[in-house]
């Protein structure tokens, strides 16, 4: 009877092992299909991390709102500023006073010596907006 027993509990566990190993494998077989795939997507976000550092990098900051993008796109000539000082037939002092800067920096400018802000920017856009009407009126509420 012992042996009988005995018997059956060994074929008990060899079924029972059988039936784990058969589950294990498909276990194992999901599992390394899992890392793979972790992997491969932790490539392409260390692909994309460096593309955006690259385009970062060769593009300006840009701030959250648009004025900064707009000033980023406003350019500067200092022959182009001396024109539009002389078609509004301002002085330099009368332009700086419109702009907010000193004639000494309307100078600079005009000479090529310096650049104006992205904020500068924008007032000299807005100026060159305007006629010589337009430019007397806001110099004569300055």
């Amino acid at each position: 009877m012992a042996n009988i027993a005995n018997l059956l509990k060994s074929e008990i566990t060899r079924i029972a092992r059988k039936e784990i190993r058969a589950e294990i494998q498909t276990l194992k077989k999901a599992s390394a299909q899992y890392r793979s795939d972790i992997a491969a997507l932790k490539r392409r976000l260390a692909e994309q991390d460096r593309l955006i550092a690259k385009l970062r990098k060769n593009r300006p900051a840009a701030a959250a709102d648009g004025k900064a993008e707009e000033a980023s796109q406003l350019r500067f000539r200092a022959d182009g500023f001396a024109s539009l000082r002389k078609k509004l037939s301002l002085s330099a002092a009368e332009m700086g006073k419109l702009l907010g800067v000193s004639l000494q920096t309307i100078y600079h400018w005009e000479k090529g010596q310096s650049k104006p802000r992205a904020n500068q920017l924008q007032g000299i856009a807005e100026v060159r907006k305007l006629g010589k009407r337009g430019a007397a009126a806001r110099l004569a509420e300055a």
